[in-house]
Protein backbone atom coordinates (compact mmCIF):
# COMPACT_ATOMS: atom_id res chain seq x y z
CA UNK A 1 0.00 0.00 0.00
CA UNK A 2 3.06 2.47 0.59
CA UNK A 3 4.32 1.48 -2.50
CA UNK A 4 1.71 2.56 -4.36
CA UNK A 5 0.72 5.96 -2.60
CA UNK A 6 4.39 6.37 -3.02
CA UNK A 7 3.84 5.77 -7.15
CA UNK A 8 1.13 7.84 -6.96
CA UNK A 9 2.98 10.77 -5.35
CA UNK A 10 5.59 10.79 -7.79
CA UNK A 11 3.47 10.79 -10.94
CA UNK A 12 1.53 13.93 -9.74
CA UNK A 13 4.69 15.72 -8.73
CA UNK A 14 6.29 14.81 -12.18
CA UNK A 15 3.57 16.11 -14.47
CA UNK A 16 2.61 19.16 -12.20
CA UNK A 17 -0.91 20.09 -13.92
CA UNK A 18 0.86 20.29 -17.49
CA UNK A 19 -1.70 17.96 -19.38
CA UNK A 20 -4.51 20.37 -17.24
CA UNK A 21 -3.00 23.12 -18.78
CA UNK A 22 -2.67 22.11 -22.58
CA UNK A 23 -5.94 20.63 -22.33
CA UNK A 24 -7.27 24.19 -21.23
CA UNK A 25 -5.61 25.37 -24.17
CA UNK A 26 -6.63 23.03 -27.31
CA UNK A 27 -10.06 22.12 -26.37
CA UNK A 28 -11.64 25.59 -27.42
CA UNK A 29 -9.93 25.22 -30.70
CA UNK A 30 -11.34 22.01 -31.00
CA UNK A 31 -14.40 23.03 -30.36
CA UNK A 32 -14.67 26.20 -32.42
CA UNK A 33 -13.39 23.90 -35.38
CA UNK A 34 -16.04 21.23 -34.87
CA UNK A 35 -18.31 23.70 -34.70
CA UNK A 36 -16.95 25.75 -37.76
CA UNK A 37 -17.34 22.28 -39.89
CA UNK A 38 -20.74 21.93 -38.81
CA UNK A 39 -22.25 25.49 -39.69
CA UNK A 40 -20.07 25.59 -43.13
CA UNK A 41 -21.53 22.16 -44.00
CA UNK A 42 -24.74 23.65 -43.14
CA UNK A 43 -24.74 26.46 -45.44
CA UNK A 44 -23.35 23.61 -47.99
CA UNK A 45 -26.44 21.64 -47.54
CA UNK A 46 -28.44 25.04 -48.00
CA UNK A 47 -26.55 25.78 -51.14
CA UNK A 48 -27.21 22.48 -52.76
CA UNK A 49 -30.66 22.76 -51.83
CA UNK A 50 -31.48 26.15 -53.21
CA UNK A 51 -29.48 25.20 -56.55
CA UNK A 52 -31.66 22.12 -57.21
CA UNK A 53 -35.15 24.58 -56.62
CA UNK A 54 -33.06 26.86 -59.19
CA UNK A 55 -32.82 23.92 -61.64
CA UNK A 56 -36.41 22.81 -60.70
CA UNK A 57 -37.77 26.27 -61.40
CA UNK A 58 -36.16 26.34 -64.69
CA UNK A 59 -37.47 22.79 -65.89
CA UNK A 60 -40.68 23.40 -64.98
CA UNK A 61 -40.53 26.91 -66.84
CA UNK A 62 -38.83 25.54 -70.22
CA UNK A 63 -41.70 23.11 -70.48
CA UNK A 64 -44.31 23.93 -73.43
CA UNK A 65 -47.27 26.30 -72.23
CA UNK A 66 -50.86 25.33 -72.64
CA UNK A 67 -52.92 27.12 -75.05
CA UNK A 68 -56.00 27.77 -72.66
CA UNK A 69 -54.33 29.71 -70.49
CA UNK A 70 -55.79 32.97 -69.38
CA UNK A 71 -52.03 34.84 -69.13
CA UNK A 72 -49.29 34.98 -71.61
CA UNK A 73 -46.37 32.29 -71.86
CA UNK A 74 -43.72 34.66 -70.01
CA UNK A 75 -46.08 35.25 -67.02
CA UNK A 76 -47.08 31.37 -67.53
CA UNK A 77 -43.54 30.18 -67.42
CA UNK A 78 -42.93 32.28 -64.42
CA UNK A 79 -46.00 31.24 -62.55
CA UNK A 80 -44.58 27.63 -63.26
CA UNK A 81 -41.07 28.24 -62.57
CA UNK A 82 -41.74 30.37 -58.68
CA UNK A 83 -44.64 27.12 -58.03
CA UNK A 84 -41.34 24.58 -58.63
CA UNK A 85 -38.86 26.47 -56.51
CA UNK A 86 -41.14 26.92 -53.83
CA UNK A 87 -42.02 23.22 -53.92
CA UNK A 88 -38.62 22.24 -53.25
CA UNK A 89 -38.13 25.00 -50.63
CA UNK A 90 -41.07 23.43 -49.14
CA UNK A 91 -40.10 20.27 -48.83
CA UNK A 92 -36.84 21.22 -47.93
CA UNK A 93 -38.31 22.77 -44.91
CA UNK A 94 -36.88 25.98 -46.01
CA UNK A 95 -38.76 29.53 -45.75
CA UNK A 96 -40.61 30.54 -48.95
CA UNK A 97 -40.39 33.79 -48.14
CA UNK A 98 -36.63 34.37 -47.56
CA UNK A 99 -35.46 34.23 -51.03
CA UNK A 100 -34.78 37.92 -52.90
CA UNK A 101 -33.50 39.04 -56.24
CA UNK A 102 -29.79 38.47 -57.21
CA UNK A 103 -28.43 41.57 -56.79
CA UNK A 104 -27.10 41.95 -59.75
CA UNK A 105 -30.03 40.73 -61.63
CA UNK A 106 -28.32 38.68 -64.76
CA UNK A 107 -27.44 39.85 -68.22
CA UNK A 108 -29.04 38.36 -70.84
CA UNK A 109 -30.10 39.04 -74.70
CA UNK A 110 -33.71 37.94 -75.35
CA UNK A 111 -34.05 35.95 -78.13
CA UNK A 112 -37.43 37.19 -79.77
CA UNK A 113 -36.84 41.23 -78.81
CA UNK A 114 -39.46 40.74 -75.91
CA UNK A 115 -38.47 40.12 -72.69
CA UNK A 116 -35.72 38.70 -71.43
CA UNK A 117 -33.37 41.36 -69.81
CA UNK A 118 -36.08 41.99 -66.64
CA UNK A 119 -37.31 39.89 -64.31
CA UNK A 120 -40.66 39.17 -65.08
CA UNK A 121 -43.73 36.69 -62.83
CA UNK A 122 -44.92 37.86 -59.48
CA UNK A 123 -43.10 40.43 -57.26
CA UNK A 124 -44.38 38.99 -54.08
CA UNK A 125 -42.09 35.79 -55.21
CA UNK A 126 -38.38 37.62 -55.24
CA UNK A 127 -37.62 34.53 -57.60
CA UNK A 128 -35.77 35.96 -60.86
CA UNK A 129 -37.00 34.57 -63.69
CA UNK A 130 -35.86 35.57 -67.52
CA UNK A 131 -37.60 33.94 -70.61
CA UNK A 132 -37.09 34.34 -73.51
CA UNK A 133 -32.92 34.90 -73.40
CA UNK A 134 -30.04 33.32 -75.30
CA UNK A 135 -28.02 30.71 -73.06
CA UNK A 136 -25.20 30.57 -75.87
CA UNK A 137 -23.81 33.17 -78.60
CA UNK A 138 -21.93 31.97 -81.40
CA UNK A 139 -20.28 33.87 -84.37
CA UNK A 140 -23.62 34.17 -86.66
CA UNK A 141 -25.58 36.06 -83.76
CA UNK A 142 -27.66 33.26 -83.44
CA UNK A 143 -28.11 31.41 -80.09
CA UNK A 144 -30.35 28.78 -78.27
CA UNK A 145 -33.39 29.96 -76.27
CA UNK A 146 -34.34 29.27 -72.63
CA UNK A 147 -35.21 30.27 -69.52
CA UNK A 148 -33.06 31.72 -66.44
CA UNK A 149 -34.03 30.94 -62.88
CA UNK A 150 -31.94 32.99 -59.95
CA UNK A 151 -32.31 34.36 -56.90
CA UNK A 152 -30.20 34.55 -53.31
CA UNK A 153 -31.07 33.01 -49.73
CA UNK A 154 -29.57 34.29 -46.53
CA UNK A 155 -28.11 32.02 -44.21
CA UNK A 156 -26.73 33.17 -40.89
CA UNK A 157 -23.40 31.41 -39.11
CA UNK A 158 -23.87 31.59 -35.63
CA UNK A 159 -20.34 31.28 -34.59
CA UNK A 160 -19.46 33.15 -31.14
CA UNK A 161 -16.38 34.03 -31.26
CA UNK A 162 -15.35 34.59 -34.70
CA UNK A 163 -15.03 37.34 -37.37
CA UNK A 164 -17.82 35.43 -39.39
CA UNK A 165 -20.01 34.79 -36.31
CA UNK A 166 -23.41 36.08 -36.30
CA UNK A 167 -22.82 37.56 -39.96
CA UNK A 168 -25.87 36.74 -42.70
CA UNK A 169 -24.52 35.56 -46.63
CA UNK A 170 -26.50 35.29 -48.92
CA UNK A 171 -26.01 32.24 -50.84
CA UNK A 172 -26.63 32.68 -54.64
CA UNK A 173 -28.73 30.42 -57.12
CA UNK A 174 -29.10 29.89 -60.78
CA UNK A 175 -29.94 27.96 -63.19
CA UNK A 176 -30.68 28.21 -67.02
CA UNK A 177 -32.51 25.45 -69.41
CA UNK A 178 -33.18 25.56 -73.44
CA UNK A 179 -36.93 26.24 -73.67
CA UNK A 180 -38.91 23.06 -75.00
CA UNK A 181 -40.24 23.18 -78.27
CA UNK A 182 -43.09 20.15 -77.49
Amino acid sequence: MKVLSGTIRNLLRGTRGTEIAEAAAILPLLFMTIMGIFWFSQAFRLYGTITRAAQEGARAGAQPNCSTCSVDSNTQQAINAVNAVNAVLTTSKLDTTLPAYPNPRPSFNSCSGVGGTSCIGAASAKVCVQAPVQLSNNFSGSGVCGISVSFTYPFTFPLPFASIGNRTVNLRAQARVRMETQ
